[in-house]
């Protein structure tokens, strides 16, 4: 049996509790990609686009497949920031917001973000090169690293958007409290 980089297991399992996730990595290396600029439009409870982001997309990898052949790949979003379009708010189709709510076009702010992937269908390729054409979106980077037929699945994420006094809005999965809070106003 091999024996692991004691760190390694430590990295790996702060990330996995700060995550709060179930997946956990197999015993094999971790590797890196990023950062990767980005741009994207974003949508809302409501399907509508609301906000353009601009951000880093961060990969890390387990080089080795879990024991039911897919991989885990944790991508994370930094340095981001955005500029809505004016319609439905982020959050103004959830349940909790009754009546729904607007935000105008321009409000500006910042955000972060987390997906855990789960792929499957697809071999690791360590020689895979990511550049912003190739792995500027999740799509783009599952292909690029994993091969053409690989298809993948975002158990969880989370995300933290700020627009000073135009709101907090929280977008995530139910394993990591759901959606809470809205972006609204004029800027």
């Amino acid at each position: 049996m091999k024996k692991l980089n004691k760190g390694l297991i430590l990295v790996i399992t702060i990330v996995f509790a700060l995550l709060g996730t179930n997946l956990v990595f197999s015993a094999g290396a971790v590797k890196q990609y990023g950062p990767i600029p980005s741009t994207s439009t974003d949508s809302g409870t409501c399907g509508n686009d609301w906000a353009k982001d601009t951000f880093d997309r961060h990969f890390k990898v387990n080089t080795s497949p879990n024991p039911d052949g897919t991989y885990t790949v944790v991508e994370e979003f930094k340095k981001g920031s955005f500029v809505t379009f004016a319609g439905p708010s982020p959050g103004a189709c959830q349940s909790s917001i009754i009546p729904a709510s607007f935000v105008g076009a321009g409000v500006t702010g910042s955000f972060e973000g987390s997906f855990t992937i789960v792929v499957t269908g697809g071999v690791f390729n360590p020689a895979a090169v990511c550049t912003t054409a190739t792995c500027g979106t999740t799509v783009g980077f599952v292909a690029t690293v994993f091969g053409a037929g690989a298809t993948y699945d975002v158990p969880t994420f989370l995300f933290h958007y700020s627009a000073a006094r135009n709101g907090e809005w929280k977008n995530a999965s139910a394993d990591r409290g759901g959606n809470h809070g809205d972006i609204t106003g004029l800027p």
